[in-house]
């Protein structure tokens, strides 16, 4: 028979060995990474829409940012935040029969509302992704142009939220958010802001245009090459 000893001996590898098990492996993992907070406001998501689809249509919103991304058959996109689908349709819609659309977003229920509202319409060509809040959970190397609109301000960690979307980007790709130059605690961003956090991840901004009458601007950026280390993102203040 065993001694208390020796049972007390094993047990104690037990432990060590389960302890070992547990801590992360040294190179880290995607859940292991630590990102820095904004320093600034998160607005809370309050609705699927930013405002009338009608209202949008009349100022000629979602033609003018389309024309001006150059949005044509052959380009794989992204409706970030769909929320209703208001770019989401138009999206498939300029893309035609061919079209590769992904309409992420995070409230499983706008999604359950969009994917009736593509039945209904007959809109085929997108691809429905319950994305989380740090992560859009989108295929690796598939998206050539990312757009986000009047949601920029409610994403919880932006730094976060763009890391993990790097991979998703294809060579070439590009990030176009819309938004209103206005503080993030109203639903906005201000351009400087939006500038200086996309930069702290490594993005760099290469078009921007009011789109009045339409409210707010657009911003285009290219992603980088290789991205920083989490720990190396240092915040903006707003």
């Amino acid at each position: 028979m065993a001694s208390v000893a020796d049972r007390r001996s094993r047990l104690g590898a037990v432990l060590v060995t389960a302890a070992i098990a547990l801590l992360p492996c040294a190179g880290g993992s995607a859940d292991s990474l630590r990102f820095p907070k904004p320093d600034r406001p998160v607005a809370r998501i309050v609705s699927p829409a930013y405002s009338s689809e009608e209202a949008r249509d009349r100022k000629g919103e979602a033609e003018r940012v389309l024309d001006r991304l150059g949005v044509r058959a052959g380009l794989r996109v992204a409706d970030l935040g769909a929320g209703d689908g208001y770019y989401t349709v138009r999206l498939a819609r300029r893309l035609g029969p061919s079209a590769t659309v992904y309409a992420e977003d995070v409230e499983a229920g706008h999604l359950d509302r969009l994917r009736a509202r593509l039945t209904r319409d007959g809109i085929t060509g997108v691809t429905l992704v319950h994305g989380t809040p740090g992560d859009p959970k989108l295929p690796e190397a598939s998206i050539d142009l990312a757009v986000l609109s009047h949601m920029y301000h409610e994403i919880e960690n932006p730094f976060e939220f763009l890391f993990r979307l790097r991979p998703a980007l294809a060579p070439g790709a590009r990030v176009a958010i819309i938004d209103l130059d206005k503080p993030t605690r109203e639903h906005g961003i201000p351009p400087e802001l939006l500038r200086c956090e996309l930069a702290a991840v490594g993005y760099r901004e290469v078009d921007t245009v009011s789109l009045a009458p339409a409210d707010g601007y657009l911003a285009v950026f290219v992603p980088p090459a290789t991205l920083p280390a989490p720990e190396a993102i240092r915040p903006c203040r707003q």
